[in-house]
């Protein structure tokens, strides 16, 4: 008999304060399970609650897709154990449970916390390189050229990921994710049209050669009084958006994906999911923004809109392209960048340069103003983000829930009314972190998303990460998340909230987490 652990990466150790020993590993016995068939496969996993050990047997087919996908391997004691002494095999996401009451943290609820070694990020110093990125274009519509990156598609017959960016990055904004998740997985980052380098190749409405202008204003594309026929009806909206992601699985990555987006990124991966649930596997929201557009929708509000001058399509009127070029001098400069990134990122010793140049890289487009214009007028989309919350959950599509506690723009408040909204879904809150939590603590972020697709994947046998039980889950639990970054060790507090959760959970979590702030100040 072999006992198997779902497992891709290398195991993390999980750091339990409360249990005894379980089980006692040795070097020279293979771990095993008594009064088995030899011949016969199990799954195992811990029941910490009630302390048993559930064995499955696992039906053939199921068992080959799972080792087709590279999700299984046998353990052995003097692998995996050699240095873990006390063990406790829980069940979750590519981790073991260790005891060591020495260790103990308080949570903010006043009970010991867990804490759970993570792999870090791979290291090539140690001789551990990530998954090979590659650059790519694929030409959607005559002159509309998608840059996407993709890693792991070597990797046949793993679950597909897709990654969308928020707004203002690009799919260089994933390298994280695409290095880490395209060891297991088959991963796509796409540039959204308007955005990274989506931009045209070609000016969308030139201006006439004898028109006079500023030397300024002549590097500026899409300002000219005509518009090309390739970008007649052209509006970077979240309908254009979503479309574009639609027709990307169809034509590129041909199947169903799991979809995780960040910011505008995650509306769009909710909104997408909700047109198409049908090429959606699961959706993972990464503090998504609860709204996008600010003018009505033609559709849904055709005399309110006809109000506007414009509803972002080119040629963009001469007022606008005035009121433009004023902000874009603005938000584009090199400091005011710096000091969004430095707004949005709650841990100020995260490496922000390759995003701050690929931002800046971008600003400098010819074409980068007036695509930033027809963001800023495009029309709401058709479904605003609770409705199409609700069209994901009538229609049963899975939904996680990733929160960096300090964000400064989508606080936490927003992510509790899409959990009350969608009960089932896991929330994780994770702390510090802020707006884009992938790229400033993705050590954290690739845990749970790994562990997240592989519960879905194996239908439950894996417990969704950091839950030591699925049955009877605890309403709110706290996990210290240990990983080691640039020879350091680094440490990320993680909450989760199952089903039942409150607007008091919230509060008392964040008055409490002041107070202590306060505390360690003075």
């Amino acid at each position: 008999m072999e006992v198997l652990s779902y497992s891709s990466a290398p195991c993390c150790d999980a750091v339990n304060l409360r249990w005894k020993l379980i089980v006692k590993s040795t070097s020279s016995h293979q771990f095993s399970l008594p009064g088995f068939r030899k011949n016969r496969v199990l799954g195992a996993k811990f029941d910490v609650r009630r302390k048993f050990l559930s064995c499955y047997n696992l039906d053939q087919p199921f068992l080959k897709q799972l080792h087709h996908q590279g999700g299984f391997r046998s353990l052995n004691t003097s692998e995996n154990f050699k240095h873990v002494g006390q063990i406790l095999s829980n069940g979750s996401s590519d981790g073991y449970v260790i005891g060591g009451e020495e260790d103990a943290s308080i949570s903010e609820t006043g009970e010991p916390v867990t804490k759970v070694l993570i792999p870090g990020l791979p290291d090539e110093s140690k001789g551990k390189s990530g998954a090979t990125v590659s650059s790519c274009f694929w030409e959607w519509k005559p002159k509309f050229n998608v840059h996407y990156e993709k890693a792991g598609c070597e990797n046949v017959g793993s679950p597909p990921v897709l990654l969308l960016p928020g707004f203002g990055v690009g799919s260089f904004h994933y390298e994280k994710q695409l290095k880490d998740l395209g060891l297991d997985f088959r991963v796509w980052a796409i540039d959204f049209l308007g955005q990274g380098r989506s931009l045209p190749f070609e000016d969308p409405a030139p201006r006439n050669e004898e028109e006079g202008v500023s030397e300024t204003k002549d590097v500026l594309w899409g300002f000219g009084e005509k518009s090309e026929p390739w970008a007649s009806e052209l509006v970077y909206s979240i309908d254009l958006w979503q479309d574009q992601v639609r027709y990307f699985i169809e034509e590129v990555i041909g199947e169903p994906v799991y979809i995780a987006g960040n910011s505008l990124g995650g509306f769009v991966a909710l909104y997408f999911a909700a047109c198409n649930p049908h090429l959606v596997k699961g959706v993972t929201l990464l503090n998504a923004t609860p709204f996008w557009g600010f003018l009505p929708n033609p559709t849904r509000s055709p005399r309110l809109s006809k109000i506007f001058p414009s509803a972002g399509s080119f040629p963009l009127p001469p007022t606008v392209r005035k009121l433009t070029e004023i902000v874009w001098q603005k938000i584009s400069d090199p400091k005011s960048i710096a000091e969004v990134l430095k707004q949005v990122y709650a841990d100020h010793s995260t490496n922000v340069d390759k995003v701050f140049s690929r931002i800046l890289e971008t600003s400098e487009h010819p074409a980068a103003a007036a695509s930033f214009a027809s963001i800023m007028l495009a029309p709401q989309g058709q479904l605003s983000f609770r409705d199409a919350l609700s069209r994901c959950h009538m229609n049963n599509v899975p939904i996680c829930l990733m929160y960096g506690k300090e964000d400064p723009w989508v606080k936490p408040l927003w992510g509790l009314q899409v959990k009350q909204q969608v009960p089932e879904a896991p929330y994780y809150e994770i702390s510090p972190a802020g707006h884009c939590p992938h790229d400033e603590v993705p050590e954290v972020v690739n845990y749970l998303l790994r562990g997240w697709i592989k519960n879905l994947e194996t239908r439950g046998l894996v417990a969704l990460p950091l839950l030591d039980a699925p049955e009877g889950m605890q309403n709110n639990i706290a996990r210290d998340l240990e990983f080691v970054r640039d020879g350091a060790k680094k440490v990320v507090n993680v909450r989760f909230f199952a089903s039942k959760v409150s607007v008091w959970d919230f509060i008392s979590s964040y008055i409490i987490s002041r107070l202590r702030k306060l505390e360690l100040k003075s």
